[in-house]
Order: C-alpha cells, then sequence, then structure tokens
C-alpha cells in the first residue's frame, strides 16, 4: 500500500479524534451494549421458555440454539456480498426492525396461549438471520466510524462494554424469569434492539460504497473473491479454522449448560443467571487487559498464551455440584473466557486493519460462513450427546476435546511471530486493488 510522506514545511492532517471524543462512535457504542444487555437477558429467558414453560429436553434445547446460528450455513456467504454492495448502517437499521417484530411474536402468542416449540425454532431462525446481517454489517461498518490507528482502542471498548453488558444481562435475566416469566423477559430484548435502531439513525457517517455503475460482477464471482482472499492468505485461513473448533465445542457445551444447570445440578433459576454471568466477568477482564497484554507480549504471542493456557480450566466445569461446588462451573467459564476475549480483541482489530476496506464484509462473511457455520452441528451433537450419555458425561467430552482444539492456532505463521502484520503482503492482488 502506498504511504503519503507530508514535505517538508507543510502542515501534517488534522489528528482524528479518539473513538470515546467521537459523536458517531460514541451512538455506536452505546447501541451496541444497550442491545448486548437483551441479548444476555434473552440468552438465559430464551432456553428457559423451552425448558420451563414448554418442558423441552436437551434434543429440543440444542436444536433451538441450532437454528440460530443455522442462518450462517444457509445465507452467510451471500449475505457478506450484499453487505459489501449496500449501506451497512441501513442493514443494521432493518436486522433491528426484524428482530423486534419476531421477538414481540414470543409473549403475544403466550398471551392468547398458542406459544409452542415450533414457534420458537422459527423465531430462534429468523432471530438469528438478523443478528447474522447485523454482526457482519456491524464489523464492516467499523472502519468507516473509526480511523485505522484508533481501532485496536475500538475495539477494546466495544469489547469491554459488551462484557458489562453481558454480565448484567443473566443476573437481569434470571431475575426476571422469577419475576415475570421467561416469556416475559423477553420484552426487555426488544427494547434494547429499539435503542441500537434509534442509536444508529442518529449517527452521520459516510460509508466507502462501489458506486452502482461499478457493480457489474455477479453475486456469485464477489462470493468466490471473499472465499479466494480467506482461504489463500495464511493468517485468515488458520484464524478461521480455529475459530471454527472453538464455536464447534463451545456451542455443544452451551446446548448443555442450562439443562446441566436446572436438572443435573438443581441450581434455581436465578441463580443459573448469575453463574452464567461469570462468563461475561472474565471476558470483562479480558476486555480491560488485552491492549496491555497485546503490547507486552506482541499481538501473534497474546493470542497463543492467552487462547491456549486458558482452555485447560473448562475442565472444571463437569465436575460442577449444587452449594459451593458450583465455584468449579464458574472457574471453568471465567478463565478460558478471559483468554477468548483476549484473542477476540486481537483477531479483530487484526482483521479490520489488515483487509481491504472493499471485501470486509465478504471477508467477515467467508470467515463466519465456516465459524458460525458449524454452530447448529456443535449445537445438535452437544444435545445428542447429552441425551446418549448423560449431561455431565458429554461435558467431560466436549470440555477437553474443545481444550485440544485451542493446539490448531499452533498450525501455520502465527507461532513465528511476535506480532501480527498490520497489513497484507504488497504483491498481492487485492492489495494492489486497494493502491
Amino acid at each position: 500500500m502506498t504511504t503519503t510522506v507530508n514535505p517538508p514545511g507543510s502542515q501534517a492532517a488534522p489528528a482524528t479524534p479518539k473513538p470515546a471524543r467521537d459523536r458517531n462512535f460514541r451512538l455506536l457504542w452505546a447501541g451496541e451494549a444497550t442491545s448486548k444487555v437483551g441479548s444476555a437477558v434473552t440468552g438465559v429467558a430464551f432456553p428457559l421458555v423451552a425448558v420451563v414453560t414448554l418442558g423441552a429436553g436437551t434434543v429440543a434445547t440444542g436444536l433451538l440454539n441450532a437454528m440460530a446460528w443455522l442462518p450462517w450455513l444457509l445465507i452467510g456467504l451471500p449475505a457478506g456480498a450484499w453487505i459489501d454492495r449496500f449501506s451497512r448502517r441501513r442493514t443494521m437499521l432493518a436486522a433491528d426492525f426484524l428482530s423486534i417484530a419476531v421477538l414481540l411474536s414470543v409473549p403475544v402468542a403466550a398471551w392468547f396461549g398458542v406459544l409452542s416449540l415450533a414457534q420458537l425454532v422459527v423465531v430462534s431462525f429468523v432471530a438469528g438471520t438478523a443478528s447474522m446481517f447485523f454482526s457482519t454489517a456491524y464489523q464492516a461498518f467499523l472502519p468507516a466510524v473509526v480511523a485505522k490507528e484508533h481501532l485496536a482502542d475500538a475495539n477494546a471498548k466495544l469489547q469491554g462494554t459488551d462484557q458489562v453488558a453481558n454480565l448484567a444481562g443473566p443476573g437481569v435475566g434470571g431475575l426476571l424469569t422469577q419475576a415475570v416469566g421467561a416469556v416475559y423477559g423477553l420484552l426487555a430484548d426488544v427494547v434494547t434492539f429499539a435503542v441500537s435502531a434509534f442509536c444508529l439513525l442518529r449517527m452521520r457517517v459516510e460509508e466507502p460504497l462501489p458506486p452502482k455503475k461499478e457493480r457489474t460482477t455477479r453475486l456469485r464471482d464477489e462470493i468466490g473473491e471473499g472465499l479466494r482472499y480467506v482461504g489463500r492468505d495464511r493468517y485468515l485461513r488458520i484464524l478461521a479454522l480455529s475459530a471454527a473448533v472453538d464455536n464447534f465445542t463451545l456451542n455443544a457445551m452451551y446446548a448443555l449448560t442450562v439443562v446441566f444447570l436446572v436438572r443435573t445440578v438443581e441450581a434455581p433459576a436465578a441463580v443459573v443467571g448469575f453463574v452464567l454471568a461469570a462468563d461475561f466477568a472474565g471476558g470483562l477482564l479480558g476486555a480491560m487487559i488485552a491492549r496491555r497484554v497485546a503490547a507486552r507480549l506482541g499481538t501473534a504471542r497474546a493470542l497463543l498464551v492467552c487462547s491456549i493456557g486458558t482452555a485447560p480450566f473448562a475442565l472444571l466445569i463437569p465436575l460442577t455440584q449444587n452449594g459451593f461446588g458450583l465455584a468449579f462451573f464458574v472457574l471453568g467459564i471465567l478463565v478460558p473466557s478471559i483468554g477468548m476475549v483476549i484473542g477476540n480483541v486481537v483477531v479483530t482489530g487484526f482483521r479490520q486493519a489488515y483487509c481491504p476496506p472493499r471485501l470486509l464484509g465478504r471477508m467477515y462473511a467467508s470467515s463466519r460462513f465456516l465459524q458460525f457455520g458449524v454452530i447448529p452441528l456443535g449445537a445438535v451433537l452437544g444435545g445428542v450427546l447429552g441425551a446418549a450419555l448423560g449431561v455431565r458425561e458429554a461435558l467431560w467430552i466436549i470440555t477437553a476435546a474443545g481444550a485440544l482444539g485451542k493446539l490448531l492456532r499452533l498450525v501455520g505463521p502465527i507461532r513465528a511471530h511476535r506480532d501480527l502484520p498490520a497489513e497484507p503482503p504488497e504483491n498481492t492482488p487485492e492489495t494492489r486493488k486497494e493502491q
């Protein structure tokens, strides 16, 4: 990529404001944080609707979790190409409005006494589709809001606030479930999506989109370009593969955690919410220290040390018992969460700086097609293993596989460097097009 040097005596370009001082970033930050609180509430309330209200078992709860991620497998690739063609902010707004409508249908159906597991499956799929478009557009939209030199700071702030929101959400979700029932607890998420949409409407950002006259390629060709870019790049390829293994095992575990805590451990609903919040407490700590750890160790080394070094703690989860034995569960999700979020901050900033802006949507969609496409398989497998072997026994197998899967990051170029590269090699076709 070309570098512009100011001639002697000329004034340097004015410094771009830091994220916390930029109005557009603050609006994006506030809307996303509020929405995360609601989504965390739903993360507790939705499976409790299935388990407590409708009497669903492990296979059914695994299916519900799988349906939320199935859109990545079915339409994730074309979604990335569409997002690169159109306004990412408007895509996010449409996703917010769709989420509001579909989540409202659950308490309405319950009010009329017609709520069913089949409806929950449909709601999970549609809400997952909206989330897929929103999250892909969101990652591609951030470099238009924040200058490249501030991406690491912005991602750390967003990750940290997300973890604060997620930390509060499960506890609030457990209390709401106790107070008004799991079904009506979903209304909290509806309100937060409305706040997210309001914040997006207030933003004023110019997005770097190709003019309509230049959009002459077919959608299939654009999808192929994104897949080739990720598949041929040594860093993006191994990051996508290792994240896919993580998501497969994590969601096999998540499919069982509520059933495990409610039926095997016999923890009360309110306690379930607070125990699950340990995941986000670890994430908050990880976000708070991510930049310092990366600066001290280097981004590549921080990714490896934090991901691989914290993973074995997940083996404490199957040891969980009621009462003081819940500490095993807390430590088993808290410590790996610290490592996971540090890795997420490092990898997200790397991808946003490394990838050419015109390919951001397709790069994320191509990576997440693999990363998130395996989640339905993992969720279903978790439910099936829980039904066939017993929930505790299944968790032993899943947590061990997850710890071993972290070692995949040692394959490829990451282990040979202190830091991940700030931009692609200059001889790649994608880079030359950006010059």
